[in-house]
Parts: C-alpha cells; sequence; structure tokens
C-alpha cells in the first residue's frame, strides 16, 4: 500500500530538497502531497519533481498556515482526498523582517563564539513581527498554531489502530529557552519571535508524543543544520549578493570543525528523510535529531537532548486547546455575522 506523505513549505528550500530524496527513494510507493501557500511556485516545484521522476504522484494542496480559515480548509480537502496520512512534515515557517547587527556579526566572526554564531543566530538576530488577519502574532501563527491546528484537524486520518503515523518538525538549534515564556507563548513583548516558536515547537511534540503515542501517532523534532536557503537570505536583506559567495569559503572551512554546517537543502534534509526510515515507536521523544555533515560531505543524523520538560510542554498544549477553541468561536461568530448581513430576499422591504 502506498505510503502518503504531507509536508508544508515543500516549494522551496530543506521541504522540496526532502520531496526529491523521497521519490528518488522510493518513486512508485509514495502519495506525495505538497501543502504551500504559494501555489505559482508550488506548481514549478511540482514540475521540477515530476521532470526527475515522470510517474511520481505528486499532488499540491493551497494551505496558508498563518491563516486559520486557510489551514481548516486545507484539511478538510486533505481529509476528503486520503483515507490515512502516514507522513506529516510540519515544514514551513518564516522569520519575517530580520534586523541583523552587523557590529556583533564582524565581531563574532573573529572571536572563539564564531561557530555558536552561526549555528544558532545567538546575539546578531532579533525580529519585528506582525500581526494576522486572525489578531495571532504572525511567527507563531505561521511556525506553531497553523501546524497545530491542522495536526488536531487531520486526527480522523492520523490515528488509526493497528498502524502508525509520524509527524516531524523542522525545528532549528535557534529554538531557545530563555526566548520562550509560557505567559506569553505569541512572544507578543519580545524581539526573538523565530527562537521562541521553534523552542515551542520543541515542547509540543514531546506534549503530542504523551497525548497520542497510545493512538499510534509520534511525534519527532528536527534541527537542519546552518543552511544556505531564501530564510538565510532573507537575514542580510541589506547586504549584496556578492557577500555571500565570498563568506562560503568561510562557512566551508568552518565546516572542518564542526558538522552542523550542513550548507545545501540536500545535507539539511539528511535528518527529515532518516527519520521517515525509522520505527517511530524507537524514537526519543525529548531528543532533537540533528542533520550533520563532516568535513568531507558525508550526511548523517545525530540525536541530543532537548532543554524541555514534561510539566512545561503540558502546559503549553493546554494553552493551544485554549487559543483553538477561542479563535474557533471567533470564527464561527463572524460567520454567523456575514450570513445575517447577506443580501436580503427579493420580497422584503
Amino acid at each position: 500500500m502506498n505510503k502518503v506523505v504531507l509536508v508544508t513549505g515543500a516549494n522551496s528550500g530543506i521541504g522540496l530538497a526532502l520531496c526529491e530524496r523521497l521519490l528518488s527513494q522510493d518513486t512508485e510507493g509514495l502519495q506525495l502531497c505538497l501543502a504551500c501557500r504559494n501555489m505559482r511556485r508550488a506548481q514549478s516545484a511540482r514540475a521540477a519533481l515530476l521532470t526527475s521522476h515522470p510517474t511520481a504522484q505528486v499532488a499540491l494542496l493551497q494551505m496558508d498556515t498563518s491563516s486559520i480559515t486557510s489551514v481548516l480548509s486545507a484539511a478538510q480537502e486533505v481529509k476528503l482526498r486520503y483515507n490515512r496520512l502516514d507522513y506529516l512534515y510540519l515544514n514551513a515557517g518564516i522569520m519575517p523582517n530580520p534586523q541583523f547587527d552587523v557590529k556583533a556579526f564582524f565581531k563574532g566572526l573573529f572571536s572563539s563564539d564564531v561557530i555558536t554564531m552561526f549555528a544558532t543566530g545567538e546575539g546578531i538576530l532579533m525580529q519585528m513581527d506582525g500581526i494576522t488577519h486572525d489578531g495571532l502574532q504572525e511567527v507563531f501563527a505561521t511556525n506553531l498554531f497553523g501546524h497545530f491546528l491542522l495536526i488536531r484537524e487531520l486526527e480522523p486520518i492520523l490515528c488509526h489502530a493497528g498502524r502508525t503515523s509520524q509527524l516531524i518538525w523542522t525545528s532549528s538549534s535557534n529554538a531557545q529557552r530563555s526566548a520562550f515564556k509560557l505567559e506569553d507563548i505569541q512572544h507578543q513583548r519580545g524581539t526573538q519571535p523565530y527562537s521562541s516558536s521553534k523552542y515551542a515547537s520543541d515542547l509540543l511534540s514531546l506534549a503530542l508524543n504523551t497525548h497520542y503515542n497510545k493512538q499510534g501517532l509520534y511525534s519527532s523534532v528536527i534541527c537542519p543544520g546552518f543552511v544556505m536557503t531564501n530564510l538565510t537570505y532573507g537575514i542580510l536583506p541589506s547586504f549584496p549578493a556578492f557577500l555571500w559567495t565570498l563568506l562560503m569559503p568561510v562557512f566551508w572551512l568552518i565546516r572542518m570543525f564542526t558538522n552542523t554546517f550542513t550548507l545545501t537543502p540536500y545535507n539539511g534534509a539528511e535528518a527529515l528523510f532518516w527519520l521517515f526510515k525509522q520505527k517511530p515507536e524507537s524514537l526519543d521523544p525529548q531528543a532533537k535529531y540533528h542533520s550533520l555533515t563532516s568535513g568531507l560531505g558525508n550526511n548523517y543524523t545525530k540525536l541530543h537532548k532537548m532543554d524541555i520538560d514534561l510539566e512545561t510542554s503540558e502546559a503549553l498544549y493546554e494553552k493551544l486547546l485554549q487559543l483553538e477553541s477561542e479563535v474557533k468561536k471567533k470564527l464561527k461568530e463572524k460567520q454567523s455575522q456575514h450570513l445575517q448581513s447577506g443580501p436580503t430576499g427579493a420580497g422584503s422591504s
């Protein structure tokens, strides 16, 4: 029986690289669904995959994880198309309006902390968050809450007796406990919404295992390492393109001393691909699986314990359930008001 795989944020970068690697391993045995916000880019990605794998089953799904209505509509469409979902890769993510501290960057470039700086962005990155149409913080909604809502809506096809399904989150080495506050899960009062959202996804993955393992659903977290993607390039919007070219020899040199510099989307997708081949019940729910590349260019996956605890993960889970209830109630009220204010019949005065 074909395995059904859905990947969010699949039109470029690590998501697209993962799709290519999955199809390279098993073209005929997969039903692959690319869930993307931008359908033009999604169609280009699908065309590229089909050029390499003409007989592959590659479907598209329009979904913007920052939009409640978009997620709910997409989930409904998925349930109409498939009666089961074996793998759900929660890969879509944004880091909007990054504020880059140039002075701190060049200071760190020639310090003993250079590897940590590149690996985590610590000390050099801040972001200016926005607000969605639903009134949520944009990074929180896109990176975390939209995915949480998607999982909840897809429960009927993710949870089946007698078989297992996997949730696989693309997290980050930038997921830092110091950026996350339980009393401010949306990170409304901070300057590190990306770090906060990624740490929250680590916590949520643990909570999901607590609540869903008995139903055959397992959750894991990966870190792709330092990868040159659109998100990475966006960190230095004011820098000329040639600067990245000048820095590449530095990055390759650093790789000789640290295996976290995966650099390419193909390498960064290593842990995502590796988890596809594992029995989910054998995985450690408190570990993050890291994509690593040796100085000689060999890819491998290694786990590291996450700085998380069950109590905090459960508290976050409860807050997300509460928020889910609130946003659905507001959406229902909005739809009700829209119907009431709609066009009246021809015979009304």
